[in-house]
């Protein structure tokens, strides 16, 4: 099956993608493009699928390279295929020609930067945590230290769980307000006392408050289980385990 990938004009002419869930080996409730080597689905099944996501990226079969991520701000300078155990990290920057950078989610946003002129990427796993931590102004600063521009940074934040199905508690609200009371602008009204939160709007306002153009490409994970793996949506369904998406760049 052709894979399937979502890109945006604002990332040309580099090549990137935000793949979907179809086109992979895995079967079960991993059933497709499942790129978690850290999921208990079979390891050649991961394998088979990342080597699919390095050929539609024009890398080698070592493929795309990626971190272990944490929910943190840590941000590290990729040169080449990283080697031994994975740095814990949840942003990459990049200034090398023919490598790929990735990162893994499912409900998380993935966000895929680029200033082409100065030749300089970056990706960036940024659930709430990393977004309130400042993951992506992390790796905006990142890739200023690699010769990009400010004003030149594109960033876009692709499939992510949307507002209308992202419920959490006061505790969660209260992380957000303690912040910045300006943020109870992220939420709106649920059952009880429970509110709906709303992650790609949170990153777009990160990502324009550093300076940078960004925009989201409106697709959620929860809402479309054809086409993404959703972690809240293996949760609420009771599953044992859930695929991880891969969104990759490379200059």
């Amino acid at each position: 099956m052709t894979l399937d990938i979502i890109t945006s004009d604002t990332l040309s002419p580099l090549r990137h993608g935000f793949f979907s869930r179809r086109g992979g080996a895995s079967s079960g409730v991993f059933a497709g493009l499942n790129c978690g080597t850290g999921s208990s689905d079979q390891s050649e099944m991961v394998r088979i699928n990342r080597e699919r996501v390095a050929a539609a990226m024009a890398v080698p079969e070592t493929g795309v390279t990626t971190v272990h991520q944490c929910h943190s701000a840590e941000v590290v300078t990729v040169k080449g295929p990283l080697s031994g155990p994975l740095p814990r990290a949840d942003g990459m920057v990049s200034a090398t020609p023919g490598v790929a950078i990735g990162v893994l989610t499912a409900d998380c946003q993935p966000i895929l930067f680029a200033d082409a002129e100065a030749g300089v990427i970056g990706a960036a796993h940024a659930g709430w945590r990393g977004a309130l931590a400042g993951v992506l102004e992390a790796t905006v600063d990142a890739m200023i230290a690699l010769g990009a521009r400010r004003d030149a940074i594109r960033a876009v934040i692709g499939p992510t769980i949307s507002q209308r199905n992202y419920e959490v508690g006061p505790d969660f609200l209260e992380a957000f307000v303690a912040e910045d009371p300006e943020y109870v602008r992220f939420f709106a009204g649920g059952a009880g006392d429970r509110m709906h939160f709303d992650l790609p709007a949170f990153g777009l306002h990160r990502l324009r408050q550093a300076g940078v153009s960004a925009e989201w490409t409106r697709h959620c994970t929860y809402a479309d289980p054809d086409r993404f793996f959703s972690y809240r949506r293996a949760t609420h369904a009771k599953e044992a385990d859930y695929g991880r998406l891969m969104s990759a760049i490379r200059l």
